[in-house]
């Protein structure tokens, strides 16, 4: 293990993590942005790898209590040292266990939002990593989507929220899903590259037993055309 520590640009927020593991990209940063979390909420985040994703809302929200669910040991452990790193033990708690599992750690609707980023690669689909820790984090080797979305509708209050980020895709699949357990999708956003590519990420809220009725947002863009980050990127970096 050859561990690092960055300055993630939140607050002074600090993120203990491991090159040879897997390291946190733009889709946790947009998926932190896009979560519209309420004041004093009770928030939990399906496969938190190093803990970025509740940092982040730690720093953009007055969340009550933010929990991170990761599989992995050593990444739930890296996760931990990072909630003590920045002093947010009284904000966040690290639980190491399966997704699929964790329904039975909490009472049915415990929570007011759910966030996630979960593996986007469907079963042996892709190319697996070198790395078990990164083929973990892409590839669904132990809970699929199907889980992920289950647990969210167990953990959620009547009309909490679902906040999830995947590929356009799997937007079928996560549809399907999401209806499947009473999760109504209301909110769509795709992400580009550019203004000349076509969208490679998606940003979806869904809310827990709510009336029909999906609108999607304006599209981001991630470069300008020329390059260099949009405005709006920056924005959400807290850069500008």
């Amino acid at each position: 293990m050859c561990e690092r520590i960055d300055d993630i640009g939140f607050g002074g927020l600090k993120l203990i993590q491991d090159p040879g593991g897997f390291c946190y990209g733009v889709d946790a940063v947009l998926l932190a942005d896009y979560a519209k979390v309420r004041p004093n909420s009770d928030v939990i985040d399906l496969g938190t790898g190093t803990g970025i994703v509740p940092l982040i809302i730690s720093h953009k929200t007055s969340a009550r209590r933010i929990v991170g669910i990761e599989l992995q040991p050593e990444a739930a452990v890296l996760a931990a040292r990072n909630v003590e790193l920045n002093g947010l033990q009284g904000r966040i708690e690290i639980i190491n266990s399966d997704v699929s599992e964790i329904s039975g750690r909490f009472d049915k609707g415990s929570f007011d939002a759910v966030v996630s980023n979960p593996p986007y690669m469907a079963g042996q689909a892709g190319v697996k990593n070198l790395s078990e820790a990164r083929m973990i984090s892409r590839h669904e080797t132990t809970a699929d989507l199907e889980a992920f979305i289950r647990a969210a509708s167990e953990l959620l209050r009547f009309k909490g929220s679902l906040f999830l980020v995947h590929r356009p895709s799997r937007l079928v699949d996560i549809l399907v899903l999401s209806r499947k357990y009473r999760l109504e999708p209301k909110r769509i956003r795709l992400v580009h590259p550019s203004r000349n590519a076509v969208p490679n990420i998606m940003l979806l809220h869904c809310t827990k037993n709510g009336n029909p009725e999906l609108k999607f947002d304006k599209p981001l863009y991630i470069h300008k055309i020329g390059g260099g980050y949009t405005a709006e990127l920056l924005r959400i970096y807290g850069k500008i």
